[in-house]
This record gives structure tokens, C-alpha cells and sequence, in this order.
């Protein structure tokens, strides 16, 4: 399995600062289960971040320190993408024969078969997970093989993490350990993979803008 989707430097840095919120921290930390190279990016920015603390005197940054930063993760990929160790910790890593990372089954109870959905009409399902934090809403989409979603913009930030199965839409296409980073400039139509029904775990700071009728009625039931 190849990732070939990342999440942006922002909440790559922002995670290993413990700073990024929980819904948002639940998607980087499950994309990092399937994802060594991103393991690796965040290994480094704690490393920099360490040696900050470490050092005891409050000194004005360079200028150019970010990017510094920026580009040693950079370099993470470049250099070792694939011979990355897993950092400690829940959620690092895939648990033989789950469909969920770790991270994602301590919220839900159980793997995938104990997932109590939703219906979100014919073609999908959804389960809200609940966190501690009220900047974003969690959830996990199943979405049958073959089947779109509603075209929908974006009230702000989605990220969405796929977990098994694929989807595509008029961005790319993205499968197991793929994460998509899009905003209010967006606006598509995911349609999920054949053969297997595609389980992401998206995070949203807004409501999404659907451009059908129908799904705008049930938005407020759904919450979604």
C-alpha cells in the first residue's frame, strides 16, 4: 500500500506541538497509522521542538526558523520513505486485522463490525464521534461501492481519511491511508470505488454547502 496523500505542514506541526484540536488530532494520528513517512515527519518536528525547550533561554526566533523546520521534514520523505521506526504511543500503528487504527477503535468500542450507523440515505451511512473539543465534528462515512456522495462545497475545512476501500472526485483519486485537505474554495462530488464499500473518517469545522435539495432538508437532522 502506497499513501499518496499528506496531510499539510500546518497540522504536521501543530500535532507534534500538542496544540491541534481533538477531531483534528484524530484524523492526523489515524492517517499516521497507516502512513511511515508522515511518522517520521512528525519524529523530526518533535525532535526540533525538544531541543528547543531544552535549551533554557528565551531568545527571539530567526526570521527563517519555520523554514528550516519545514525543510527538515521535508527531508524525512526524500531521504527514508519507507524505513521510517514508528514513533510510541496509541495509534501509531495498524493493529493486525482491524479495518480501524487503534486511535479510531478506543472512540468507537470495537472495529468496524461494532460501528452502530446512521443512515444518511441509500448510499451511506455515518457514525458522529464524540470529542472533547467544539472547533470541529468527527465522524466515520461508509459509503457503498460504486456510489456518489451529494456535490457539496465547504463552509470551511474537511479533512477526510480513508480507512479501506477508495473514492474519487474531481481532485483525485485517494485509497487507505490517503488523506484529502480541502476548504471553502472546493467543490465536488466524491463517488466511492467498486468492489468494496469505502469507510473514511472525515473531520469538518462547518457545515457543508450541498447543492441538492434534498440532502440541504435533512442537513439539520443529520447534522452533517
Amino acid at each position: 500500500m502506497t499513501v499518496r496523500h499528506h496531510p499539510e505542514d500546518d497540522l504536521i506541526l501543530s500535532y507534534a506541538a500538542g496544540s491541534l484540536a481533538e477531531s483534528w488530532s484524530l484524523a492526523i494520528a489515524a492517517h499516521l497509522s497507516h502512513c511511515p513517512v508522515c511518522r517520521g515527519q512528525v519524529g523530526v518536528a518533535e525532535s526540533v521542538g525538544g531541543a528547543l525547550l531544552q535549551d533554557g533561554v528565551a531568545e527571539q526566533m530567526a526570521p527563517d526558523a519555520l523554514d528550516h523546520v519545514l525543510e527538515a521534514i521535508a527531508g524525512v520523505e526524500r531521504e527514508a520513505p519507507i524505513a521510517v521506526a514508528a514513533p510510541s504511543g496509541p495509534g501509531s500503528v495498524l493493529p493486525p486485522g482491524s479495518v480501524l487504527p487503534k486511535v479510531v477503535r478506543d472512540y468507537i468500542g470495537g472495529d468496524l463490525k461494532d460501528v452502530p450507523w446512521q443512515r444518511l440515505g441509500r448510499d451511506a451511512d455515518q457514525y458522529l464521534i464524540e470529542t472533547g473539543d467544539g472547533e470541529a465534528q468527527a465522524r466515520l462515512l461508509r459509503i457503498r461501492a460504486g456510489r456518489p456522495v451529494p456535490g457539496h462545497g465547504h463552509g470551511g475545512r474537511e479533512l477526510t481519511l480513508v480507512l479501506c476501500g477508495r473514492f474519487e472526485d474531481e481532485l483525485s483519486s485517494f485509497g487507505p491511508g490517503d488523506l484529502e485537505d480541502v476548504d471553502q474554495e472546493t467543490v465536488h462530488k466524491p463517488v466511492a470505488g467498486f468492489g468494496e464499500d469505502c469507510i473514511c473518517l472525515a473531520v469538518t469545522d462547518a457545515p457543508l454547502e450541498f447543492k441538492e435539495l434534498l440532502p440541504r432538508l435533512l442537513q439539520p437532522i443529520l447534522k452533517i
